[in-house]
């Protein structure tokens, strides 16, 4: 026999847990709304930023067709060459893909990706410190391959070739097609004092992207440090 009062204990209601879904965003003023909705103004510009995506694709297919069909009429440094400008062009547009998804993300609206197969693995932790690292990381790659095609165009050099877009680089061509010749260098892309610039320039980028990076670790400590204060 159920003690007295079990039964009355059993069938009272728990009481309904209140959702979090149900608690909506007090309402800004108009000023404060105004100024909130500002951030809008981004939107254009990441659209653009997407059709300059599209001008790297087409220069991307431009390129490949160019590699592909001059392929039997090149050295192999010209193939070299030709394919580190197309990796140039994927990895800036690797950048332009992480400023357009992590800037809109960070500074308009969250694009709501939680649970998509195709959710970048970034994405899921960025904010501004990790934008910038990662978008001073990309520039460093960008830069190295620049780099990289001066040091293997660094062997003309030291030829008689002429500087291309000059007068003699000019007439160096005409005399060339006038001649018949095909895939032949006919001037060169840089000088010494351009290597050394390039280099200095370099080295800059990774000295900045190193600042970047400490001082978003030295952040991200305080900002623990003061958690761990509050906590005690």
């Amino acid at each position: 026999m159920a003690p007295e009062g079990a039964g009355r204990y059993a069938s009272a209601p728990a009481a309904a847990p209140t959702a979090m879904s149900d608690v909506r965003p007090a309402r800004l003023n108009p000023l404060p709304a105004l100024i909130f909705s500002s951030r809008w103004l981004q939107l254009p510009l990441y659209l653009g930023l997407i059709v300059a995506q599209c001008v790297y694709v087409f220069l991307f297919v431009k390129e490949l067709v160019h590699l592909v069909s001059d392929a039997t009429n090149m050295t192999e440094q010209m193939i070299m060459l030709l394919v580190l400008g197309l990796i140039d062009v994927v990895m800036i547009s690797n950048l332009l893909v992480m400023v357009i998804v992590g800037g809109y993300e960070t500074f308009v609206s969250r694009l709501r990706l939680e649970g998509h197969p195709d959710q970048p693995e970034w994405l899921s932790h960025v904010n501004a410190s990790v934008l910038k690292v990662k978008l001073a990381m990309a520039i460093i790659g960008i830069s190295s391959i620049h780099l990289l095609k001066t040091f293997i165009e660094a062997g003309s050099m030291g030829s008689d070739l002429p500087l291309c877009g000059t007068v003699d680089a000019v007439v160096a061509a005409r005399e060339a097609a006038a001649l018949g010749i095909g895939a032949v260098k006919l001037c060169v892309t840089t000088t010494e004092t351009g290597v050394i610039w390039q280099t200095i320039i370099h080295g800059a980028f990774i000295l900045s992207a190193v600042g970047i990076a400490w001082t978003d670790k030295i952040m991200a400590h305080a900002g623990k440090t003061k958690v761990a204060a509050a906590a005690h």
